[in-house]
């Protein structure tokens, strides 16, 4: 495996996604908060400030689960659509190359636009005298780049094998069950019942524990979980990301061209 071979795949990819006009999302976002600070004195007089520091996370998080869902599921399916694939495979470039290299391509895109999205969500906060857990916000936003590089990775695994749209959608299912798994199996010991308890409890284990990446309701607050939790919960992203990925290539090392 070639550290160039994949830096050049990641470079094009992000040349490529970049071109896509995906970065408009930032003046979407700029808009936006700009459209909230207005508006949030007048209907929520008292608790405006909450408001925006929810309002500000939760809408980098959505627009970025966005990019990732639907830009991550047709990476694969654009390449074996346009033929480019029957190129670059018979190259000197192995099948897991061109899948980290697309990985990091597509991260590196999403790296851009979170740090973009949060040094306007930090103007917008100092231009209007909200006063914010600096610390906290940063470590949620750097959890919160790490869970869309994890759904980025999702969104290549469903794309290697089946069309851009049940990708889509199969990404987006893992996405709200990852956030609600935990609830699940609460919810299915209180119904007593064996069958759905063991049936939760294998999606639970299956599929990616998404809340463990989620600090946005802590982080507003100014609370964080302790250091070797938030660690484990670092580890435990990265090492999904790499076994979907796995997953992905070896899915991807079956199909024939």
């Amino acid at each position: 495996m070639s550290l160039a071979r994949i830096w050049a795949i990641a470079a094009n990819g992000f040349r490529e996604v970049i071109r896509d006009r995906v970065l408009y999302l930032i003046g979407f976002f700029a808009l936006a908060l700009g459209i909230a600070l207005r508006l949030l004195p007048e209907v929520a007089a008292t608790t405006q400030d909450k408001i925006f520091l929810d309002l500000g996370l939760a809408a980098m998080g959505i627009l970025g689960v966005i990019v990732a869902v639907f830009v991550g599921t047709g990476l694969i399916n654009k390449e074996i659509e346009k033929r480019t694939v029957l190129v670059l495979i018979p190259k000197p470039l192995s099948r897991a190359e061109f899948i980290i290299g697309k990985h990091l391509g597509l991260s590196g895109v999403l790296a851009v636009l979170v740090v973009a999205m949060t040094a306007i969500y930090l103007l917008g906060l100092r231009v209007s005298s909200i006063e914010y857990p600096v610390v906290s916000i940063l470590v949620s936003v750097v959890y919160q780049f790490l869970e869309l590089s994890l759904i980025t990775a999702v969104a290549l695994m469903f794309g290697v094998f089946t069309s851009s749209l049940l990708a889509t959608l199969l990404t987006f299912g893992v996405y709200m069950m990852g956030h609600l798994s935990r609830d699940l199996v609460e919810l299915s010991k209180l119904s007593e019942n064996p069958g759905i308890e063991r049936m939760t409890e294998t999606l639970y284990l299956v599929i990616p524990d998404l809340s463990r990446l989620n600090l946005k309701n802590d982080a507003v607050y100014g609370v964080l979980p302790p250091f070797p939790e938030l660690f484990l919960n670092g580890i435990y992203g990265l090492l999904y990301i790499v076994l979907l990925l796995a997953i992905a290539i070896l899915i991807f090392w079956q199909r024939e061209f």
